[in-house]
């Protein structure tokens, strides 16, 4: 992908300097799968309990001692991604990644402006946070371990780009435009909500079993995955695309299929638990987007997906 030279979004909120975490907050956001866990019940922690460690570290906190730091070794100033200067302030180490960020934003931005502007609409634009290890959304909180998330009440992606090396290394899922499609597919959930569609099936799922409310989440995600291609047809019109980049991103789309993430974290799957789709939806439901361009070929919610 041609990405370098090409207009940066203003639409970034950095925070990786900040070691603020913030507090608990809503659920309801959106997170590109991570691994390592899909499908598995049980064995979180009760609310009391949460709340009694919350209390513990407050005190603590106010005591002086940051146990955070403890278990990080020290490091929790920084983070992943962050080199310390001699003066002590933090600097982003990976300036060619931000910068990266921004373009493939900003790319969303022309191709959904443009997309609305045809409908007599107005798009507004998403902002994106990028944050190191764990931060606070009107979500709850964003971490590295969920993977980049949407969040509909705030009208943010939230991205720690560490997760661009567990993409390549843990996944198998290399280059450029596989990591534009991450942050495609999530800004294709704010299109969502800006259409309606996640309202609707936030306040359907109310009323849903878990297996109802799994099904139906798949099909908001394949939709996302269709967005991003339509994304990437638009990318591929502007001629920025390279030989080898449509592949990258539905190589991508099938490593982080269900059926595989469950294959890979527990030697099984388990089908009723799905919420994201499976290899081969995901890839497919891309493709769609890429081949059409077109929102209307984007309707998982029709017949089967």
């Amino acid at each position: 992908m041609e990405w370098k030279g090409r207009r940066q979004s203003d639409n970034i909120e950095d925070r990786r300097s900040d070691p603020s975490m913030g507090g608990l907050g809503r659920g309801g956001g959106f997170s590109f799968p991570s691994g390592g866990g899909m499908g598995r019940r049980g064995g979180g922690l009760s609310i009391g309990t949460i709340i009694f460690l919350v209390v513990i570290y407050l005190v603590l906190k106010a005591m002086g001692i940051d146990l955070l730091q403890i278990m990080d070794g020290g490091m929790t100033t920084g983070g992943p991604g962050y080199e310390q200067s001699e003066s002590g302030s933090q600097t982003p180490a990976n300036d060619e990644m931000t910068a990266f960020v921004r373009t493939v934003l900003a790319e969303t931005e022309d191709t959904w402006n443009g997309i609305f502007q045809s409908q007599g609409r107005e798009y507004e634009e998403p902002r994106l946070v990028l944050f190191s290890g764990q931060t606070q959304s009107a979500c709850g909180f964003a971490s590295a371990a969920t993977g980049p998330f949407y969040c509909p009440s705030d009208h943010k992606v939230y991205l720690d780009t560490t997760f661009f090396n567990q993409l390549s290394r843990q996944f198998g899922a290399s280059g450029d435009f596989a990591e534009a499609y991450v942050v495609a597919h999530e800004v294709g959930h704010h299109v969502q909500n800006l259409l309606g569609i996640l309202p609707k099936f936030n306040q359907a799922r109310q009323r849903m079993s878990e297996a109802d409310a799994n099904k139906m989440s798949v099909r908001v995600e394949l939709q996302a995955d269709c967005f991003a291609g339509i994304w990437g047809k638009f990318t591929e019109q502007k001629g920025i695309l390279e030989a080898g980049d449509l592949e990258e991103a539905l190589n991508a789309a099938q490593k982080i299929g269900d059926d595989t993430l469950q294959k890979r974290s527990q030697g099984y799957v388990v089908p009723e638990s799905f919420n994201h789709g499976t290899s081969e939806q995901r890839a497919r439901w891309f493709k769609r987007g890429f081949d059409s361009g077109q929102l209307s070929a984007c309707d998982t919610f029709s017949g089967p997906v």
